[in-house]
């Protein structure tokens, strides 16, 4: 279990589930039976994420392939958090999809896994950092499913869509809380702008926009959408983006 040798399994395994509870979703099956058969997907994905954690001895988030896992095992758990709460027939479609995506870029580019980590990597912050932050990544990337989908097709997407993201913004929040007592324990000092950071607070800062816009104007229903795809490309940027950024190359402490 120190490599991807047995990640396919549970990964087609889990879609298997995810993709018919998608498809009975779709044509109006018993919800009870749907969210069953998202959450046996859940648990199986979950158990290779444990699995892995064990073998590896440390919490399975050091490298972009880890983090992509932690995704892929939250879009669907917030797709089903979406569905059984506001009934949203095609939603386990969507994250089912996304989380496809992700879990087909593990596959097919594999990444090198050792026990080793770096003496900073080592607090007892960083794992929940991480974690609560994928949470949130997950959360939003729905909310911003629910955004396009609205943008398209103007149906009423937005209660679901802006308790969403008021839910990600607040994972956010402690995510940030979390990363600032890391980095005081890790490197001295709660906030540096490190290049990471500083795309971190930009994220924040924009779904807080988005937050007092749709509070303080409820009828720019189309100007919030598309402000909601920003953020989420804002998102992506300090996920990934920023390790194709010349500022961060050498000089970003994220860059492991």
């Amino acid at each position: 279990m120190d490599n991807w040798n047995d990640f396919w399994l549970f990964a087609v395994s889990a879609l298997i589930c995810w993709a018919v509870a998608a498809l009975f979703s779709l044509r109006g099956g018993r919800r009870g039976f749907v969210c069953l058969l998202t959450t046996v997907g859940l648990l199986i994905f979950g158990s290779y994420i444990a699995l892995m954690w064990l073998s590896l001895e440390r919490p399975p988030l050091r490298t972009m392939g880890e983090t992509r896992l932690w995704y892929s095992f939250f879009l669907p758990l917030v797709g089903l958090i979406t569905y059984s709460r506001w009934h949203y027939r095609w939603v386990l479609s969507f994250s089912t999809l996304l989380s496809a995506v992700f879990i087909c870029i593990n596959i097919t580019r594999p990444e090198i896994h050792d026990k080793m980590l770096m003496p900073a990597l080592q607090s007892p912050w960083f794992a929940p950092h991480v974690i609560i932050y994928m949470f949130a990544y997950a959360t939003t990337g729905v909310a911003a499913l629910l955004s396009l989908w609205q943008l398209c097709k103007k149906q009423d997407h937005l209660p679901a869509i802006d308790n969403l993201t008021r839910v990600g913004l607040s994972f956010l929040t402690i995510g940030m809380l979390f990363g600032a007592l890391w980095a005081k324990e890790a490197w001295g000092t709660y906030w540096s702008w490190d290049p990471k950071e500083t795309w971190a607070a930009a994220t924040w800062l924009c779904y807080l926009i988005y937050v007092h816009q749709r509070r303080c104007c409820p009828a720019s229903v189309n100007a919030a959408l598309a402000w909601q795809i920003v953020c989420f490309l804002c998102l992506q940027m300090c996920w990934w983006g920023i390790n194709y950024l010349p500022s961060a190359q050498g000089v970003s402490v994220h860059t492991y």
